[in-house]
């Protein structure tokens, strides 16, 4: 360490330490998006999982209860789970949504009022939420996460 001429310390290694913290940064944020992308793709598997618990052929009555996942047909419903992401939400963040692109998946996943003026109403038939929340439960993202950014961390 010296003393500078304007009153200021300097400390020798200053800039190489700045440089090694930017890669460890870069490197963070990149392990970051990558276990995100991993997340989503293991979101999207288990909810894929739920949507072929139970079958029946199509034009028979549903065999599957209020509160349970709708039954395979046709597979329209779990051919249609799609990831979009990650997307960065800003240094470090990143996001990534799962779910169905069928219109008719919204509403099996939390009920409601369809048909011509309201005619039906159809019971809730989770499918998304049981999936995420027991990956939540198993600890799967929590060690996914951990494991990229440890991997991250030892890489400097």
């Amino acid at each position: 360490m010296g003393h500078g001429g304007h009153g200021g310390i300097e400390v020798a290694g200053a800039a190489a330490l700045g440089q090694a913290l930017t890669g460890m940064i870069a490197s963070l944020n990149a392990a970051t998006r990558t276990a995100t992308a991993q997340a989503a793709h293991l979101v999207e598997r288990e909810i894929k999982v739920e949507l072929a618990r139970t079958s029946h052929p199509r034009g028979t009555p549903t065999p599957s209860s209020p509160g349970e996942p709708p039954s395979l047909v046709t597979g329209t419903l779990r051919r249609s789970i799609t990831v979009k992401g990650p997307a960065p939400l800003g240094t470090g963040r990143w996001a990534a949504s799962i779910g169905p692109t069928a219109v008719y998946g919204r509403i099996q996943e939390l009920g409601g009022v369809t048909g011509r003026g309201g005619a039906t109403e159809l019971p809730p038939r989770p499918y998304v939420r049981p999936a995420y929340e027991r990956l939540v439960r198993t600890g799967v993202l929590t060690r996914l996460y951990s494991s990229a950014w440890h991997a991250a961390m030892n890489r400097h």
